[in-house]
């Protein structure tokens, strides 16, 4: 676990920061701390209960699953780890890291908080930035934070502000001379998607789109997602009805990624390459492959909401 240089003796939070948890948007600032600002819209999730042990899911236990989050990895605050232990199975940044040591891409263009988009050609580094990462909506610079991104080869779009702009993202590794790039697009950003596969071919690059955090998306931004290389279900009935039936591949029963196209398929097969885990792969006529009582849990109102 690598820390940034002159880390803070203690954890507190710098500057403010939105993201979402379990489909509740939560603010976290050094004035008033974690604070749930919505509702969650899960009930239940194996992934959060593994990794924070909660069983039925609130606004409560996601303050305090953010809470921890802060008090144990530093997570928007000056002394934040950076961990590049896997955590999941077939994360954005799990496999990022992998295409970048086996130099499939050149870059990955992805989210940090206290730094907004960063472009990173370091597979170490995407993974110690995403390994505990929940969506971002909204950022402010933490300097140590950055610091610790440029001392890694890392470029941060915009030192001044933070700000999340995947799309800008894509054209400064353009300007920066980099063709083949990874780009992850969270769902309530899914609009980028469509941005950068129109500009893909006037810049002459080859943009591989990870869609991720999808819990709380819609029919329109589905318009969006199905434009992308690979995307994760979340906790979305949507994408698993919506995109599961278009892929060519899905990882996982619990939490489902989906290839949507074959170059997403051919990334991934890439990834399970180097896969240290055993593995099953069987032929099915039909896709999204969902076992009965795996996955999250929506909320009733939210089972019964219209996109």
């Amino acid at each position: 676990m690598v820390r940034p240089q002159n880390s803070c003796k203690t954890t507190c939070p710098v500057g403010e920061h939105e993201i979402y948890c379990c489909g509740a948007r939560v603010r976290i600032s050094k004035k008033g701390g974690v604070e749930v600002l919505t509702e969650p819209t899960v009930e239940y999730c194996p992934l959060h209960e593994s990794l924070y042990g909660t069983k039925n899911i609130d606004k409560e236990s996601v303050r305090r699953s953010v809470e921890m989050k802060v008090a144990r990895a530093g997570f928007c605050c000056p002394n934040r780890a950076f961990d590049a232990e896997p955590i999941v199975a077939y994360g954005a940044s799990e496999m990022m890291r992998i295409w970048l040591e086996k130099r499939l891409i050149d870059c990955a263009i992805v989210v940090c908080e206290g730094a907004g988009t960063v472009i990173a050609t370091d597979g170490e580094l995407v993974q110690s930035i995403g390994a505990r990462l929940t969506g971002i909506a909204k950022t402010s610079p933490i300097p140590r934070i950055i610091k610790h991104i440029e001392a890694r080869a890392g470029v941060v779009l915009d030192k001044t502000t933070g700000r999340i702009d995947q799309v800008e993202g894509v054209k400064r590794a353009f300007d920066l001379g980099l063709r083949c790039v990874a780009v992850s697009v969270a769902g309530f950003q899914a609009k980028a998607i469509s941005e950068i596969r129109k500009m893909e071919s006037s810049l002459n690059m080859n943009a591989l789109i990870f869609s991720v955090c999808n819990t709380c998306v819609t029919t329109m931004a589905v318009q969006h997602i199905s434009k992308a290389d690979i995307a994760c279900a979340s906790a979305s009935k949507i994408l698993r009805n919506e995109i599961g039936s278009k892929a060519v591949l899905q990882l996982g029963a619990t939490i489902p990624v989906y290839a949507l196209t074959d170059k997403g398929k051919r990334f991934i097969l890439a990834y399970l390459a180097e896969f240290d885990h055993k593995l099953v792969a069987f032929r099915t006529g039909k896709l999204p492959y969902l076992p009965e009582g795996k996955g999250p849990r929506l909320r009733s109102c939210a089972r019964n909401q219209k996109p």
